[in-house]
C-alpha cells in the first residue's frame, strides 16, 4: 500500500515498531500524571506548571542541541537519549509506586525528561532522512511516524484510563519504563551508518549564529516557524485544561479524561493517514494554512458546548488541524533546510513547536484561574483563527505575492 512504503526500509521498520510500543507506555504515563496532579492538587495553575517543566528545556536547548547533533554521530545519540529516559522512566515509577507523592519530585523528574527530549527529539527527526533510503519516500516516513505518534495518543490515554480506576496509577508509571525495553533492541538491531560532520574548528557559539542567520535569511522558513510559535504558545496549550473540562465541566472521572486525550488523538491520526498518503510535498504551505484554522475553530467551538459527544466530536477536528499544521511544517522544514543546516533548522522547529508550549501552558493555566477554562479555551480558538488569517496576509501582501486564493499559496 502507498500510505506504508517506508515500511520497506529495514531501519526505519525497526524504529517504527520500536517507538510505537515505547510512545504508548509514555502516553500511559503523560495521562496519569496529568491526572494524578490535578487530583492532589485540584490546581490549573499546577497542571499547567508540570506541562512547562517538561517543555521548557525544548524552548531554550534546540539551537545547541541542533549544533551538538550536526557535529556527532546522531544515532548514538539517540540510543544515549533512550538510556537516559528509561532511567528517569524508572525513578519516576519508583517513586509512585512507593507512595512517595512528591509534587516537587513529579515536577524535577519532568524537568529531566525534558532536557533528554530537547536532544532526543531533534536527534530523531534529523535522523528520519537516513533511515530510507530514497529522499521521495521521506515525507511518508513522517507523516507515518506521526501516525505511529498519534496513534499511541489514542491508545495510550484509553488504556490509562482504564488502569488508573482499576489497577492504579503506578501501574501506568511502570508500564512506560518496561516499554523503553523494545524500543532499545531494535534500536540495537539497526543497521545505520550516519554521516558524521567533520568537527569544525569553529565554536559551536559560531554555529548557532549561522543557524539562526540562515533560518532568518530563509524566509518561507522563518515564516512557517512564526506561524507555529504562535499556534504553540496560544493554541496548542489548551490540552492542558482538559483535565478541568472532564472532571469540573462534565463532572467525570480518569476514563472521561482518557475519551477526551483519545478523541485529539484520533483526530490527529486521520490528519496523519491523509498526509502519508500525499503523493507530492507541493502543497505543505497551503495545508498548513487550512489546518491552522480548522484548529483554532475546531477548539472555539468545544468552548461553547456542554454536551459530551460534541465536545469529543471538536476534539476530534481540533487534533485534525494540529496534526496536519504540525506534520506540514515539520515536512516543509526537512524537505527543504539546506543538507548542512538541516540539525539546526529541525531544532527551530522544535524549539517553536515544543519549546514555546510550556510558557502558554504557563499563561493558559494562569488564564483559567482568573476567567475559567472555557472562556480561556474559546480566546485560544480566536487567537488561532487570527494567526492563520495574518499569515496569508503576511504572504500576499507583506511578501507581495500578489495572489489572494489558498490555491496560489503552494510550496516553492
Amino acid at each position: 500500500m502507498n500510505i506504508f512504503r517506508s515500511l520497506k526500509y529495514r531501519n526505519f521498520k525497526l524504529f517504527f515498531y520500536g517507538q510505537s510500543i515505547s510512545l504508548m507506555g509514555t502516553w500511559m504515563q503523560k495521562t496519569a500524571v496529568a491526572w494524578l496532579v490535578y487530583r492532589l492538587t485540584g490546581s490549573a495553575f499546577l497542571l499547567g506548571l508540570v506541562t512547562f517543566v517538561s517543555l521548557i528545556p525544548s524552548l531554550i536547548l534546540p539551537p545547541y542541541a541542533g549544533s551538538f547533533i550536526d557535529r556527532h554521530d546522531r544515532f548514538k545519540t539517540l540510543v544515549n537519549t533512550q538510556i537516559i529516559s528509561m532511567i528517569q522512566a524508572f525513578a519516576l515509577a519508583a517513586m509512585i509506586y512507593f507512595k512517595f507523592y512528591s509534587i516537587t519530585g513529579i515536577i524535577f523528574l519532568s524537568l529531566v525528561q525534558g532536557v533528554v527530549n530537547a536532544f532526543d527529539v531533534t536527534c530523531r527527526q534529523s535522523l528520519m532522512i537516513d533511515m530510507v533510503d530514497d529522499p521521495a519516500d521521506l515525507p511518508n516516513a513522517i507523516a507515518l511516524n506521526s501516525s505511529m505518534t498519534n496513534l499511541a495518543r489514542i491508545v495510550g490515554p484509553a488504556i490509562a484510563g482504564v488502569v488508573l480506576s482499576t489497577l492504579g496509577e503506578d501501574f501506568c508509571f511502570v508500564s512506560n519504563f518496561l516499554s523503553y525495553i523494545p524500543v532499545l533492541i531494535c534500536l540495537y538491531l539497526m543497521r545505520i551508518n550516519t554521516s558524521v560532520t567533520e568537527r569544525p574548528e569553529k565554536k559551536i557559539w559560531v554555529e548557532l549564529r549561522e543557524g539562526f542567520s540562515y533560518i532568518s535569511s530563509e524566509k518561507e522558513l522563518s515564516s512557517l516557524i512564526v506561524l507555529l510559535a504562535i499556534s504553540s504558545m496560544f493554541v496548542i496549550p489548551f490540552n492542558t485544561l482538559m483535565p478541568i473540562f472532564a472532571k469540573d465541566l462534565f463532572h467525570g472521572t480518569a476514563k472521561t479524561f482518557s475519551l477526551f486525550e483519545s478523541a485529539i488523538g484520533l483526530g490527529a491520526l486521520i490528519s496523519a493517514v491523509y498526509l502519508a498518503n500525499l503523493k507530492t510535498s507541493e502543497n505543505l504551505i497551503k495545508i498548513a494554512i487550512v489546518a491552522c484554522l480548522l484548529f483554532g475553530a475546531g477548539i472555539l467551538l468545544l468552548s461553547l458546548t456542554r454536551f459530551l459527544p460534541a465536545s469529543l466530536f471538536f476534539m476530534v477536528l481540533s487534533g485534525v488541524g494540529m496534526m496536519a499544521q504540525t506534520s506540514a511544517i515539520n515536512t516543509y522544514i526537512q524537505t527543504h533546510a539546506a543538507p548542512n543546516m538541516r540539525g539546526r533548522a529541525i531544532s527551530y522547529y522544535i524549539m517553536a513547536y515544543q519549546g514555546v508550549i510550556p510558557v502558554g501552558s504557563l499563561l493558559v493555566g494562569a488564564l483559567a484561574e482568573v476567567v475559567g477554562a472555557k472562556t480561556t479555551v474559546a480566546i485560544e480558538g480566536i487567537i488561532g483563527i487570527v494567526a492563520a488569517i495574518g499569515f496569508v496576509y503576511y504572504r500576499v501582501y507583506v511578501r507581495g505575492s500578489g495572489r489572494l486564493s489558498l490555491a496560489g499559496m503552494r510550496a516553492k
